[in-house]
């Protein structure tokens, strides 16, 4: 049996793994990157429509979500949206920001794939593709088994990512490891996903498909105004993305369909009261089909200022009870795994078993939609190889 020797072995070629290796191979560390796909980076190739949302220039602890908020602290601090702009300044990439700190390659995302297959490169660190593990195991050293090929390491990284988009490879790999090694885990589930109506709205709202608005979509006090999209199942788009991450099975989320608008003070100053005039008014703020659709559902009980001030009311406060998500294979991301109490939140090594490290996206850190957990992947990456 092949046995092949490293200081320190990452398992999984994504965003967080690269940069672990970058880091580990420039402190002289003889790193090996385990890759089970063909290729490294697929999931950096298909974010941003292909362009790649590398990170946000508008990066807080506040815009990440953990059992503990505190957690990726430590690491953000250590490496910024600076660093890793600098990091494709140097490599010359043209970038540009889109909307809300986002941005995003000129090009393709290809680009920033081979920045760091460059970078891994010249910092020695060796990236081996189709490589499928049967174990993990850990005695004087770690010991991860491929078929007939054993690599042994010092220090294991792992870097496999979450359950989202499995079309593109995603397994649970990674839980079960930190499963194997006796680590607690707050449960995964899909963030930043689609929304599904319930029965009664699908009934009402999805021949609206297509239609989008701009709404603040709001659970307690996590608000989010940006676009809001129907679709033929439910509710998607940025502000829907966004509270998908805080909502949890059976509760409701607040959406504002015309944010900062006074909707009804042109039917209370005009001369008529009726509903072809609260439509009027309502088409000014939101598309004509979602204006006519919800009045027809929503009509006033009468007209007097008591009943259109209710109506306003309701139109600020739509309560949308979802029937669930669409799940892993339309989520963007993992919300939950393996639970920060267990890692340190300088280096990201366990705790309890020396030279164990879990970073990225298999990591109880989730962070909002526009760059903020490729910023988490680059940062908790950067702070494992400082340390491996």
């Amino acid at each position: 049996m092949p046995i092949h020797k490293f200081d320190v072995i990452i398992l999984g070629g994504g965003a967080a793994g690269l940069m672990c290796a970058i880091e580990a191979g420039k402190r002289g560390r003889r790193v090996a990157v385990l890759e089970r796909a063909a290729r490294i980076g697929k999931k950096i190739l298909i974010s941003g429509g292909g362009r790649c949302n590398f990170t946000n220039l508008h990066c807080r602890p506040e815009n990440f979500i953990s059992d503990n908020p505190h957690f990726a602290k430590s690491a953000l601090a250590a490496y910024t949206p600076a660093d890793f702009i600098a990091l494709v300044e140097k490599h010359r990439i043209a970038y540009h920001e889109k909307t809300l700190g986002q941005l995003f390659c000129d090009g393709s995302a290809q680009q920033i794939v081979n920045m760091l297959e460059t970078e891994c490169r010249h910092a020695g660190a060796r990236i081996l593709t189709n490589v499928s593990l049967d174990r993990v195991e850990r005695g004087d050293h770690f010991i991860a088994s491929a078929g007939n090929e054993e690599f042994r390491s010092q220090s294991l990284v792992v870097a496999t990512g979450g359950l989202s988009i499995p079309k593109m490879g995603a397994t649970s790999f990674g839980y079960e490891l930190a499963r194997q090694f006796g680590l607690k885990i707050v449960a995964p589930r899909p963030a930043l996903v689609p929304l599904l109506f319930n029965a009664q709205d699908r009934q009402s709202y999805s021949d609206l498909t297509g239609v989008s608005a701009e709404v603040v979509a709001s659970i307690g006090k996590q608000r989010f105004r940006e676009k809001m999209l129907f679709t033929h199942r439910g509710l998607s788009g940025p502000a829907i993305l966004q509270i998908s991450s805080y909502w949890q099975d059976g509760g409701s989320i607040m959406i504002d369909l015309a944010p900062g608008v006074d909707l009804t003070a042109p039917v209370r100053t005009g001369s008529r009261r009726h509903l072809s005039a609260l439509k009027s008014a309502f088409r000014a703020v939101v598309p004509q089909r979602l204006a006519d659709r919800w009045v027809e559902l929503h009509t006033p009980t009468s007209w007097t200022n008591h009943a259109l001030t209710e109506w306003e009311r309701e139109a600020h406060n739509w309560a949308v009870t979802p029937e669930g998500t669409e799940g892993y294979d339309k989520a963007e991301v993992t919300a939950g795994g393996v639970d920060t109490s267990e890692l340190s939140s300088k280096t990201m090594e366990c705790r309890n078993i020396p030279g164990l490290y879990f970073i990225g996206e298999v990591v109880d850190v989730t962070g909002h939609l526009g760059g903020f957990n490729f910023q988490w992947a680059w940062a908790s990456g950067f702070c494992a190889g400082q340390s491996a």
